[in-house]
Formats: structure tokens, C-alpha cells, sequence
């Protein structure tokens, strides 16, 4: 009895097993372009230019030398032995401080507008339209279907038929 029922059941698949596949062409009755819209970043600069003051003036290096050298001498008349060598390098570095400060003190308090160019920039989206497929209306032997394709298939379309027995 069980054999019986597995006969009918094998029959049906060895029928679909004879099922037909076959390429033929379907008309196109209209296409249409299906859009998204996309973000694209781009950088946007505007340059301006702005006055920046600056010191003018050149540095005078003869006061930290003279002072230097005066503060060495005043320094090693004090002290005796070791201390004397101390008291000579200490003064000849205040005089040199001291020299510098006397000879640019006048320099560094002028000041002069100077030109300088400024650039800024900044991150700007701009929404372009692309195309992303296309909805194709087709029309094979009577019947209308429509798909989405990424490429536009042009007057006709090729389709896929499959004939199947229909189970008695």
C-alpha cells in the first residue's frame, strides 16, 4: 500500500523533470529612469586678507656684549679663589641681560601694520540626483509585467519562459 501511494508521487516529478526552459524576446512598452538623491561633501575656501601688527626694528646684540663684558670685570673683583671664577661668570651674565635690556629697549615698542593672507574653509553637502535603475514595463503574448533594471534594455527584452505540464 505504501508503494502505491509513492507511484503517483514519482510520476509528478519525473514530469517536472521534462519541464522546458527557452530565451525569447518580450516588447517594451516604456521605460522609466528611477533617481536618488546623494549627499557629495566638497570643500568651499574664501581667502581675505588682514593686517597683523609686528615689531619693526633690528635687534642691537653690542649692548649684551659690552655688558657682558663690563659685568665679568666688576665680577672679578669681588671674592677670592673659587668664588672669585662664580662672581665673574654671574656678573658677566646679569651685564649681559643688562646691556641687551638698555640697548633694545626702544626697538620692541614699535609696532607696524602688516598684510597677511587668511584662508578659511568649510565642508559643504551638495545633493546631486543619480540614476539608479530602471522600471521596465514589458508585454510577452498578451500578458503585461513590469521589472527594475539597472541598465535601460532598449525596444525588447529578453525573458526566461518555462513551460511545466500542469498536474493531472
Amino acid at each position: 500500500m505504501k508503494r502505491l501511494a509513492l507511484v503517483p508521487l514519482l510520476v509528478t516529478a519525473a514530469v517536472g523533470l521534462h519541464a522546458e526552459t527557452y530565451v525569447d524576446n518580450a516588447r517594451v512598452r516604456s521605460v522609466d529612469p528611477q533617481y536618488q538623491s546623494v549627499s557629495v561633501p566638497r570643500q568651499e575656501c574664501t581667502s581675505q586678507w588682514v593686517n597683523e601688527p609686528r615689531r619693526t626694528g633690528r635687534r642691537d646684540y653690542g649692548g649684551a656684549v659690552l655688558g657682558g663684558v663690563a659685568g665679568a670685570l666688576l665680577g672679578n673683583q669681588a671674592g677670592k679663589g673659587h668664588g672669585r671664577e662664580a662672581a665673574t661668570a654671574v656678573g658677566a651674565v646679569v651685564g649681559a641681560f643688562a646691556g641687551d635690556h638698555m640697548a633694545n629697549r626702544d626697538r620692541w615698542e614699535q609696532y607696524e601694520e602688516v598684510p597677511r593672507e587668511v584662508t578659511t574653509c568649510r565642508t559643504v553637502n551638495d545633493v546631486q540626483t543619480r540614476t539608479v535603475g530602471y522600471q521596465v514595463s514589458y508585454e510577452y503574448r498578451g500578458q503585461h509585467f513590469s521589472t527594475l533594471m539597472r541598465e535601460n534594455p532598449g525596444p525588447y527584452l529578453q525573458v526566461r519562459v518555462s513551460v511545466d505540464p500542469v498536474g493531472r
